[in-house]
């Protein structure tokens, strides 16, 4: 099964998000899963992985609902208070309730730098190494992948991904390129450290003014530094609405990955998800 380990849905009606406002055109409004389903299934893609929009038990709540009314949804990333050890264990344990919440995710680029390497952060991350529970790691831009040695050191039995492969500088400078592949490089080191094809959109300006050949790149290297065992494929819809439309971004990963084995294809379509998520464990709620 083709898998798209990142997708979200939201409703400004049933939580809070305080990103969503100017600059993200016609996204501010209820989006649910029925707008993509179309589309997956023309694609042939057939199971997919939500992701916390925002840090709110009511943006978790609406994931889950999604997830009980679309067998699409194999795995929801859900939010957990990992700013607030000592609330954590109770809310990990509501959440393992659920059959879907596969992993755990902050808005950390939200927060103040290295603000999850601090004493709370580090209690924290030892409680989800403690359940099994991975973390997904989103940044603002590639100089928050340096924080990922320490974590790692810290916790090293904590499975990790990065989104969208730390957001690279894509349109940007060579020297730009050669930073993000240094820390992209030092994360990779760790063999418990993944990351996802997802959200790679022109890093400055308009998000849709990209190409498949900018994309090349940056898309090799993460497989020269991880393999194709360690990457995974994400759509990021709806925000890559903004830059071009899911269609447009699935055909230049289709592009982008045809080159590769069938062997390695599968796994950044799917094997990857699966075995990171564990996504085998999922059953009827």
């Amino acid at each position: 099964m083709i898998l798209d380990a990142h997708v979200h849905v939201w409703d400004p009606a049933r939580a809070d998000y305080p990103w969503l406002g100017n600059g993200t055109g016609g996204l501010n409004r209820a989006i649910g899963l029925d707008e993509l389903t179309p589309t997956l299934s023309r694609l042939g893609i057939g199971g997919v992985v939500l992701v916390q929009a925002s840090d709110n038990t009511e943006d978790t709540d609406l994931m889950l609902e999604t997830a009980r009314r679309h067998r699409e949804v194999v795995g929801v990333v859900a939010w957990a208070p990992l700013d607030r050890p000592d609330q954590l264990p109770e809310r990990l344990a509501s959440l393992t309730g659920s059959l879907h919440v596969v992993g755990i995710r902050n808005l950390i680029h939200e927060r103040e730098p290295e603000w999850l390497l601090r004493p709370e952060g580090d209690r924290s991350l030892a409680e989800l190494a403690r359940w099994e529970i991975p973390l997904d790691f989103v940044t603002a831009g590639p100089a928050a992948l340096a924080e990922l040695p320490v974590l790692r050191r810290r916790h090293p039995d904590l499975n990790v991904v990065i989104d969208h492969l730390g957001k690279p500088p894509i349109g940007g400078a060579a020297e730009e390129r050669s930073q993000w592949r240094r820390l992209l490089a030092e994360a990779a080191a760790d063999p418990r450290t993944h990351a996802k094809l997802s959200g790679l959109y022109s890093s400055t300006g308009d998000l849709g003014a990209w190409t498949t050949e900018q994309l090349r790149p940056f898309v090799d290297d993460a497989l020269e530094l991880f393999g194709a065992e360690r990457l995974m494929y994400g759509g990021d819809w709806p925000v890559s609405d903004l830059a071009g439309g899911y269609d447009r971004s699935w055909a230049a990963m289709t592009e982008l990955l045809a080159p590769l084995s069938a062997h390695e294809r599968d796994a950044i379509l799917g094997g990857t998800a699966e075995r990171f998520y564990a996504l085998d464990t999922l059953g009827d709620e």
